[in-house]
C-alpha cells in the first residue's frame, strides 16, 4: 500500500480471493492483506485463513446481510479518517452475488477512493472453461428457490441470444436441471462447472437432458457449490412493437414489472422504458421515448 497524506482519505479495496484453492492467492492480495489495517469480511471466520503469518491483527467488521446496516456508517468514518478497508467474501469477487454492494456505493457517494484487486470468480472460471460461446454472456446469479418463480425466470430467459451463467447449490442440481429441460428442451447445450479449483471438481458439457441424467446418476454431484451454464438461444429474435408492448404491460402489470419487461424485450434502456409505462399509466404517449437512443 501506499503512504497517504493525513488529510488523504483511505482506499477501499475490492479484493477477490481463492474459490477454493488457497494457491491461488495473488502477491498482490497476499501483501495488502498483511499490511491493510481494517478488513470488512462476509465471514471473519472464513477470512481469517488468508492472513496466516501476519505480525498484527487487523481490526475486523463483519460485513453479510445481518450485519451491513450496523458496520456500513462506521466503515465509512474509518475510510475517512484515512485508514484503508480490504472488502473480502468468503470466495472469489466481491459483490458477484455477495455482500458488499452498499458499502462500495456509499464509499463513492462519500468520495472515497474504491479500487479492485481482481482474481478469481466463479462464474468467469466456469465460463471459461465450459466450451460455451463466451463472446456474450449473462450473469444472473441464483435464481428463484422456488420451482413456479424458477421456471418463470427461465421463460423470461429463453429468448436471451446469450450463455446463461447461473449459480446453484450443488445439492439443488437435479431440480434447477428438470426445470431447464421443462422450459428448454432436453437439446439447449449445457455445461456445470462444480467444486472448482477444489479436489473433487467436475467440468462437463452436455445438452440439458444428459446433464440432467449424469447429476441423477451421481451423487456426488450433489455436494458442494455449482455453476450451471445454458446456452443462449439460437432462434432469430422477432422484431417487437415497442409501443405495442408498452401499451399492453402498462394497462396489465405494476409499473416497475412492466418497465423492467418492457427494457428486457425492447432494447430500451430502463429509464426510457420506465418513462414509456408512466407516460401510458398517466395517459400519456411520447413516441420519442422508444427509441434506442440515450
Amino acid at each position: 500500500m501506499k503512504e497517504k497524506p493525513d488529510d488523504e482519505g483511505g482506499t477501499l479495496w475490492i479484493v477477490a480471493t481463492p474459490i477454493g484453492n488457497l494457491g491461488d492467492q495473488s502477491l498482490r492480495m497476499q501483501e495488502l492483506l498483511q499490511q491493510v489495517p481494517v478488513i470488512a469480511a462476509e465471514d471473519t471466520r472464513v477470512s481469517r485463513r488468508l492472513l496466516s503469518g501476519r505480525a498484527s491483527e487487523p481490526r475486523w467488521f463483519s460485513l453479510n446481510e445481518h450485519t451491513e446496516s450496523r458496520s456500513l456508517p462506521l466503515l465509512i468514518e474509518v475510510l475517512e479518517s484515512g485508514q484503508d478497508v480490504a472488502l473480502l467474501s468468503d470466495a472469489g469477487t466481491p459483490l458477484v452475488s455477495d455482500p458488499g454492494y452498499r458499502l462500495v456505493d456509499a464509499a463513492h457517494a462519500a468520495g472515497i477512493r474504491v479500487s479492485p484487486l481482481p482474481g478469481p470468480c466463479a462464474a468467469i472460471a466456469a465460463l471459461s472453461a465450459a466450451g460455451l460461446a463466451s463472446n456474450r454472456f449473462w450473469f444472473e446469479g441464483f435464481l428463484p428457490a422456488r420451482r413456479a418463480a424458477r421456471r418463470a425466470r427461465l421463460r423470461e430467459l429463453k429468448s436471451l441470444a446469450a450463455t446463461l451463467i447461473v449459480y446453484v447449490p450443488a445439492r439443488d442440481l437435479v431440480d434447477v436441471l428438470e426445470d431447464a429441460l421443462a422450459v428448454l428442451g432436453p437439446e439447449r447445450p449445457a455445461a456445470l462447472a462444480r467444486e472448482l479449483t477444489k479436489l473433487h471438481e467436475t467440468v462437463c458439457r452436455k445438452p440439458v437432458g444428459e446433464l440432467l441424467e449424469f447429476c441423477r446418476s451421481r451423487p456426488e454431484q450433489a455436494k458442494g457449490e455449482a455453476v450451471l451454464l445454458l446456452g443462449g438461444s439460437e432462434t432469430s429474435a422477432v422484431a417487437i412493437d415497442a409501443e405495442a408492448l408498452a401499451d399492453e404491460l402498462a394497462a396489465a402489470l405494476p409499473p416497475s414489472r412492466a418497465a423492467g419487461i418492457l427494457s428486457r424485450l425492447s432494447g430500451l434502456s430502463r429509464k426510457q422504458a420506465w418513462a414509456a409505462i408512466e407516460q401510458r399509466r398517466g395517459g400519456r404517449s411520447d413516441r420519442e421515448t422508444l427509441t434506442n437512443e440515450p
